[in-house]
């Protein structure tokens, strides 16, 4: 097996030389390209968000010059990511760091934490990628990985505080390497040591790989719940109301939102109804007297 220190010295000098050429990851990019990246990235395949980034930072290369645009237009601009209120969490974060932080994103994962949409993955990325913070960032694949090579688990199981932990035992001291394996081991994830067809033959760290080493055992943990299906499901119900919504020039009126909530499988005669008053509640649409229309 592997030491720490030279588990993360190949594992960084392979992703330095195999890492995708994503588009935020150009050492340009600012904290707020940074930002945006994993604001859109949550939930989100990033084959999906490389365009929609781009364009967006395109438009609004600083938070101020979001702030100053309805958040309408967020909303718009959003397009089909998924999740919309997304958006709004952003360009609400946004408004607080033009005008409390002098249109500079925060470094430190307090003051992260405390802006609208931002959990402690998030936060814990922007300090690490944007700024070369040394903190451990864990996410899905990043867990992976840990569960497979340190502890013989074929996969992760519920998030806990532990997995932080467990990743700062092998985070590198220094800065910048620590920056780079944390998006390293994240990357091996994503790309090798995946879900459902891990391709060890080509891991970088196969050799110190416990579950590897232990014939691939069945292990995995109790699954969570699986997410109930798209097809007929509130989610598409609300989609096809907010693809209305975008297309729009002008107000839409709630007779017409319910018939585009129509053009497709529903699961009752409700749901229409039931969608189009989550997006008013949730903020993604405004009722202005008769009319319906983004923020």
């Amino acid at each position: 097996m592997l030491s720490d220190d030279d588990l993360s010295q190949r594992l960084n000098t392979w992703f330095r030389a195999e890492a995708r050429p994503l588009p935020w990851r150009h050492p340009e990019v600012t904290a707020w390209g940074v930002l945006v990246s994993e604001f859109m990235s949550q939930q989100t395949q990033v084959e999906r968000v490389a365009p929609r980034w781009q364009m967006w930072i395109e438009r609004w290369p600083s938070a101020a010059q979001l702030a100053a645009e309805a958040p309408g237009e967020a909303v718009k601009a959003w397009d089909r990511l998924g999740y919309p209120r997304r958006a709004l969490w952003l360009h609400r974060t946004a408004e607080i760091i033009a005008t409390e932080h002098d249109n500079v994103v925060p470094s430190d994962v307090e003051a992260l934490l405390a802006l609208p949409g931002v959990g402690t993955y998030t936060a814990r990325a922007v300090a690490a990628f944007a700024y070369g913070e040394r903190h451990p960032v864990v996410d899905t694949n990043t867990r992976r990985v840990l569960a497979r090579a340190r502890h013989g688990i074929a996969q992760a199981g519920m998030p806990a505080d532990r997995d932080l932990a467990d990743l700062e035992e092998i985070l590198p001291h220094d800065r910048a390497e620590a920056a780079t394996f944390n998006a390293a081991i994240m990357e091996l994830g994503a790309v090798i040591c995946t879900a459902r067809a891990p391709r060890c033959e080509v891991c970088p760290i196969a050799d110190s790989c416990r579950w590897a080493a232990a014939g691939y055992p069945d292990n995995a943990p109790e699954k969570r719940p699986k997410q109930a299906r798209f097809d007929g499901s509130d989610r598409q119900v609300r989609g096809r109301i907010m693809a209305l919504m975008r297309k729009a020039s002008a107000g839409v009126f709630p007779a017409e939102a319910l018939e585009a909530a129509r053009s497709g499988p529903l699961s009752d005669d409700e749901q229409p109804t039931r969608a189009l008053a989550s997006l008013v509640s949730d903020g993604l649409i405004v009722r202005q007297g008769e009319e319906l229309q983004l923020p």
